[in-house]
């Protein structure tokens, strides 16, 4: 029987790269997102249309918002009554918001930041892990996070998205503490500049006429796949990570040297 994954953020980015890769390496996959834009945020976010283009018969696309427990509740029931069950919940969900001093930025936008990028998380965290946990021991479940660079690293007009992404290092830590002795385990992924449109709207923040120009801080001068972080993730998720708990492993191409 194959294991069974949750994924949030799944429309897009490194959530839709990831629900791919897990269904490639044999997991089924209940692949959610809100499929709406938030009206908090100055762009776009992922739609149906793309949520729903990930659908085969080893993924189900469920619209869910990550903050909002009722809809992570009824994904998870997917997971079970569909798969038989849950062995790891991915939270990948995350936007971007900023471009000036936190004590300028509009009160909304920087709830949206840390609702989405942290309170989201906590929320997955709440409903999944007592599914990870309903399978029967010994288990080897998997709670993971998508960080940022941004955890450990200063980035100006962006406090507010700092604190965030460094509230899920903090979360995870927490969790494999709290999940000692269970057979589930917690970690995080850290992406540094990864192609995706949160980097969009990020160079849009900075005034920067396209992306490439965050390839310059990193050691390995390009930017990131999608892809490639969601390869960390798949690891993570699957049993050759089981000596890995509460860590948060840097996929950043060197940007928080």
């Amino acid at each position: 029987m194959s294991r069974v994954a949750l994924v949030t953020g799944a429309a897009r980015g490194i959530g839709a790269a990831t629900v791919r890769a897990l269904a490639a390496d044999g997991w089924s996959v209940v692949a959610t997102d809100r499929c709406s834009d938030d009206p908090r945020l100055p762009y776009p976010l992922g739609t149906r249309a793309q949520l729903e283009a990930l659908a085969g018969e080893r993924v189900v696309p469920v619209v869910a918002d990550t903050c909002v427990a009722a809809d992570l509740t009824r994904a998870v029931a997917v997971a079970e009554e569909r798969f038989g069950g849950l062995d790891a919940a991915l939270a990948v969900a995350g936007v971007v918001a900023g471009g000036v001093r936190l004590w300028e930025q509009d009160a909304d936008q920087l709830a949206a930041v840390l609702d989405i990028n942290l309170y989201g998380v906590i929320t997955l965290a709440r409903v999944a892990v007592p599914a990870l946990l309903r399978r029967p021991a010994p288990r080897s479940g998997r709670f993971l996070a998508v960080s940022s660079a941004a955890a450990t690293r200063g980035l100006p007009l962006l406090a507010g998205y700092c604190a965030a992404k460094a509230g899920v290092n903090g979360l995870v830590r927490g969790l494999a503490a709290e999940l000692h002795g269970t057979g589930v385990t917690a970690s995080c992924v850290s992406p540094g500049s990864t192609r995706t449109p949160v980097l969009d709207e990020s160079a849009r923040l900075y005034g920067l006429p396209d992306v490439e120009h965050f390839a310059r801080q990193q050691p390995l001068e390009r930017l990131l796949e999608p892809e490639e972080v969601a390869a960390a993730l798949v690891w993570l998720a699957g049993e050759a990570s089981s000596g890995v708990t509460g860590a948060a492993i840097a996929v950043d191409g060197g940007l928080a040297l």
